[in-house]
């Protein structure tokens, strides 16, 4: 193969990684749909509040950032519960409840409808909007 045409797809498939990345950090914390229920009794959540569920790993390295930032807007959010469900301990509730990669965070009603999914490192605005939709919590703001 000629250097020239190595060179050319070298630089194709750096260029195609690039693009890929870019998409993918894109995308990552971003609020996704949700849909479902949660059954609060086998995550141990209090029934009738609105949690934010956060689900991690012993080794997930973004994990603790996203744990700190939750109980941030815990201490700004009196309406709100913050539950850490520890996937390694539980792999089980992988499966049941669709994660795919830690860290996710589901906001969760009072109703234990799932009212929206944050995979990877949700912004802090993103969470504070998606708690304001929550007809519970405008009534009590």
């Amino acid at each position: 193969m000629p250097l020239t045409t190595a060179l050319l797809m070298v630089g194709a498939l750096l260029l195609v990684t690039v693009v890929i990345g870019l998409v993918w950090r894109a995308g990552d914390g971003r609020r996704r749909r949700a849909a479902g229920r949660l059954d609060v009794n086998r995550l141990g959540l209090e029934p009738g509040r609105a949690t934010l569920v956060l689900f991690s790993t012993e080794t997930c390295a973004r994990c603790p950032q996203v744990r700190r930032m939750l109980h941030d807007v815990l201490a700004e959010r009196d309406a709100i519960d913050v539950h850490d469900v520890d996937l390694t301990r539980r792999a089980d509730l992988a499966a049941e409840n669709r994660i795919l990669s830690t860290p996710t965070t589901l906001l969760v009603d009072a109703q234990a409808r799932v009212v929206a999914r944050f995979v990877g490192v949700p912004r802090r605005d993103d969470i504070i909007g998606a708690l304001d939709e929550l007809p519970a919590l405008q009534e009590t703001a």
